[in-house]
């Protein structure tokens, strides 16, 4: 089975990023696999890319023109790609070596698409007052995801794979979804692939943990003013998409109980038992960011009447 990993990129200040997610891929265990880069609009990173992987067999470089964004150069690199299956990957972004293995061991088991866990690879530090209930604020799997393997509505786009003519037969990723309505605040362009997935094919995205990728997390996003805009427009985000999806937001719903039932509560008695300042800043920021999340789903409640 043929892995055709997909990673995006378009500007220059990112390449050296872009190298390692590459170099993270080639340097996986399962040997049956190419990388497709994609350069979104951005010929100087197109002619890096070709002067640097050109000779090899297994890494292809596409230009995009013109910058169309994240989505669309997804659903071209796809359409490059010559695997049987198709997986993403960002460029800020790194494999585990064993990530593609994983990956394909549960193809094998007849899924349709398959997702694996997400990491922190924490560049400028780990924040002491960002509780793990809120990673995926970051782009990291959180607490409380998912209990183990099994099958889930999606997971992040950069741990994402596909059965590449089933890709193409549901015409991949929406690009529209935020253009559509000018809208650039609005996210969601997994959650709507895999309802597709599910409503025509009756099947969702097999979760596997074992598949990891590490997600580099940059300064900015240690800054608690942009992590209490980002919970905003996501719960923005996921009153749009429970427009544009039905029943989209049900995980979400799942996840607040859990967070109102069991980890507030367990926080709390923690603290009790064992005062610290982290763990009194990750409990106001649970209350802060579950706030800013709530403020942003009822400002999408206006906005999508």
């Amino acid at each position: 089975m043929r892995v055709s990993v997909v990673v995006c990129t378009h500007t220059t200040d990112r390449y050296e990023h872009l190298r390692a997610a590459v170099e993270s891929v080639l340097a996986n265990d399962y040997g049956d696999r190419e990388v497709v880069v994609v350069s979104d609009g951005s010929e100087a990173v197109y002619e890096r890319a070709r002067e640097e992987f050109g000779d090899r067999t297994d890494v292809r470089v596409h230009l995009q023109e013109p910058n169309r964004g994240l989505l669309a150069a997804r659903n071209t690199g796809a359409e490059v790609a010559d695997g049987d299956v198709v997986a993403f990957i960002d460029d800020d972004a790194l494999a585990d070596e064993a990530w593609l293995s994983e990956l394909v061991a549960a193809y094998e088991a007849g899924w349709p698409a398959v997702g694996g866990r997400m990491i922190p690879e924490w560049v400028a530090g780990k924040p002491d007052f960002l509780p793990e209930e809120f990673y995926w604020l970051i782009g990291a799997t959180h607490r409380g995801y998912a209990d183990g393997p099994g099958e889930v509505r999606n997971t992040f786009g950069s741990n994402l794979s596909f059965r590449r003519d089933l890709f193409l037969e549901l015409g991949g990723f929406d690009a529209a979804i935020g253009g559509r309505q000018g809208d650039r605040n609005l996210q969601g362009g997994e959650t709507e692939l895999c309802a597709r997935l599910r409503a025509e094919h009756g099947a969702g995205v097999y979760y596997t943990p074992d598949a990891v990728v590490a997600h580099k997390i940059f300064d900015y996003r240690t800054d608690p003013e942009w992590l209490v805009r980002r919970a905003f427009w996501q719960g923005y985000s996921k009153r749009g998409m429970e427009t544009l999806v039905s029943e989209s937001t049900g995980e979400e719903r799942a996840f607040l109980g859990d967070l109102l039932t069991r980890f507030v509560p367990g926080r709390i008695a923690g603290l009790v038992r064992d005062p610290s300042r982290a763990r009194a800043f990750q409990l106001v920021s649970l209350f802060v960011l579950t706030a800013a999340v709530g403020a942003g789903y009822l400002y999408g409640i206006v906005k999508w009447r």
